[in-house]
């Protein structure tokens, strides 16, 4: 396997009730199968995974899988605090038809690196799914450090890195270890195409919940090191940058796709968008409305 472009970390859209709401989560999937995006993510951290039942995870994923049919990898999200549980529910994500796992270090749990090596190993040793490891410090607690990473791409089953660290010197210090058999992959939007231009392979998106065909743009263009458009469409994309930041994810983006029609709200202890940020949200809704119609139509020209 071989990941690249605009992969998008899904939401889970839920009803006005607080159940899971498979009619919204089968037109996101089509919102980002139309705007070109080149993988999805399900049940991942902005797919609040802590906070869903066993079964929705399987409606979740299953539905994804019916849905994509073949034509993008559908990744799921199967990292615990605890390397049995991940096994497990990576085997559960294999059954269900997932193409790879995305494996979060082991939250709140504060491994050492030869702890984490050690993780990763014994998932990927158990064959179930090929892994994309994930490293998110600011979530989980603890750092998967290049040198641990380099010593984990020779394993055959772990094909990719996502990294949500935004300094430069981290992306450079894992683009080292990018081959034919392992990718580089941001995990931070803002600092998305500044990596694909210094050669990551794409990246594992949040706003392209709700701007998949702007995300497919930018990928394409600065994966072909089109810098200049990368740029100007960058900086376009900046108030959408802004607004995912304003309360921690997945609050801000689905509130945009609430007003898109695509879900009703957030499971506790995660609460609703605060009202002061309304009229920002109304704004930059209209802003990305804007901006995916002139990318709809470049991709489609």
């Amino acid at each position: 396997m071989r990941l690249s472009g605009s992969i998008t970390a899904l939401a889970t859209p839920f009803s006005v009730s607080g159940e899971l709401d498979l009619d919204a989560w089968r037109r996101l999937l089509q919102l980002q199968l139309d705007g070109g995006t080149q993988g999805l993510v399900v049940a991942g951290s902005t797919g609040e995974a802590a906070a869903l039942y066993e079964a929705e995870y399987d409606a979740l994923l299953r539905t994804a899988v019916e849905v994509v049919a073949g034509r993008i990898p559908v990744l799921a999200g199967t990292g615990q605090s605890n390397t049995a549980k991940t096994v497990e529910q990576t085997r559960r994500a294999a059954a269900l038809g997932a193409d790879a796992a995305l494996v979060v270090t082991p939250p709140y749990v504060r491994p050492t690196q030869a702890g984490l090596a050690a993780h990763y190993r014994a998932v990927a040793d158990d064959g179930a799914l090929p892994l994309v490891l994930y490293n998110v410090p600011g979530r989980t607690g603890c750092d998967l450090l290049p040198e641990t990473v380099a010593d984990l791409a020779a394993h055959a089953r772990i094909v990719a890195v996502k990294e949500a660290r935004d300094e430069p010197e981290r992306m450079q210090a894992l683009l080292a270890l990018k081959s034919d058999a392992f990718a580089v992959l941001s995990g931070d939007d803002p600092t998305a195409a500044r990596a694909m231009l210094a050669g990551t392979d794409g990246v594992i998106s949040v706003v392209s919940n709700i701007a998949p065909c702007a995300f497919r743009r930018l990928a394409d263009l600065a994966l072909a090191g089109d810098e200049a458009e990368a740029r100007a469409l960058e900086a376009r994309l900046q108030p959408l940058y802004r607004f995912a930041a304003v309360e921690p994810n997945p609050i801000p983006i689905k509130a945009l796709l609430a007003r898109a029609g695509i879900g009703h709200g957030l499971r506790l202890p995660l609460t609703p968008l605060a009202s002061a940020h309304a009229d920002t949200a109304e704004r930059v809704a209209a802003a990305v409305d804007e901006l995916e119609r002139a990318c709809r139509d470049t991709l489609a020209a």
